[in-house]
């Protein structure tokens, strides 16, 4: 017969298997709930993965995140972003690719930093060697506390945008841009030596970007050649006219527009016609 201290202990481990067991099968929401925010931008897009630690009742700048030190810039792990395509972040030339996301906080002034490491959640993981690049940006204050940190973009434009990190009571801001005009100057050029021209495209993008009126005029006339019952492309070319200052061809053209949408019953599209002629 097994002595009685046996049978306790042999209770107690069993108890303690099933306390375990029951533990490891609990799942509670994490304090800092990570997030992954991805922003269409240019000809790709940016990535960025984060946790979002929250105030509660804490004093954040200067003190659970120190200034002149390393922050990995959100909590738990490392904060990355990747850029879909080469890219200019806060004015240094940034290749295509991940990057750990870090930052040095101050009382009016933060340092970015993009480092080859992916793997950096603490001051002492940090290797300089490693920086991509590093970008000085003022500090703003806000008139209200922000619970949660948070990355953001905004401002966004074909070839321009701006990042924020926000978080209590302040917000800062890094402009990154694309150099895709040259790019898709030379895919117009070759598309237009193919079969299938991008007329309506080509003549919008000129238009967009201060281009050649007159070539964007005459591409988005071969546009509704092909297609004479598309009612948004006499908008395009009404504002093409408009703004190379033909202010008759382009009330002509919106009014052609308008009876086009009526058929289409496109109400919107109506709408813009009529303000843009408002507008001549």
């Amino acid at each position: 017969m097994k002595p009685l201290f046996s049978y306790l202990a042999i209770g107690c481990t069993l108890l303690l298997c099933s306390q375990l067991s029951f533990a490891q099968g609990i799942k509670v929401p994490a304090p800092s709930p990570g997030q992954t925010i991805k922003q269409d931008f240019a000809l790709s897009s940016v990535e960025v993965s984060y946790s979002r630690p929250a105030i509660k009742g804490r004093t954040i700048m200067g003190d659970l995140v120190p200034y002149d030190k390393v922050w990995r810039t959100g909590a738990n792990g490392a904060t990355t972003i990747t850029f879909g395509e080469d890219v200019s972040f806060g004015g240094t030339p940034v290749k295509a690719g991940k990057y750990g996301l870090l930052s040095i906080p101050g009382a009016s002034q933060w340092t970015i930093i993009l480092t080859k490491s992916l793997d950096v959640t603490n001051p002492a993981a940090y290797k300089p060697e490693n920086d991509v690049a590093r970008v000085k940006v003022d500090a703003q204050q806000l008139p209200f506390a922000i619970e949660n940190f948070m990355i953001t973009f905004d401002n966004i434009m074909s070839s321009t945008m701006q990042m924020h990190l926000i978080w209590e009571k302040t917000a800062v801001t890094v402009n990154i841009s694309a150099d895709i005009d040259g790019k898709i100057a030379a895919d117009i050029d070759a598309a237009m030596k193919g079969e299938k021209k991008p007329y309506f495209q080509a003549a919008g993008y000129y238009l967009e970007t201060n281009r050649d009126l007159k070539q964007a005029l005459t591409w988005i006339d071969a546009a509704i050649k092909e297609n004479p019952a598309a009612f948004y492309m006499y908008y395009l070319k009404a504002r093409i006219q408009a703004k190379a200052g033909d202010k008759k061809g382009a009330k002509t053209t919106a009014e052609a527009g308008i009876e086009q949408a009526k058929v289409a019953k496109n109400d919107d599209y109506v709408a813009l016609n009529q303000k843009l002629i408002a507008t001549l």
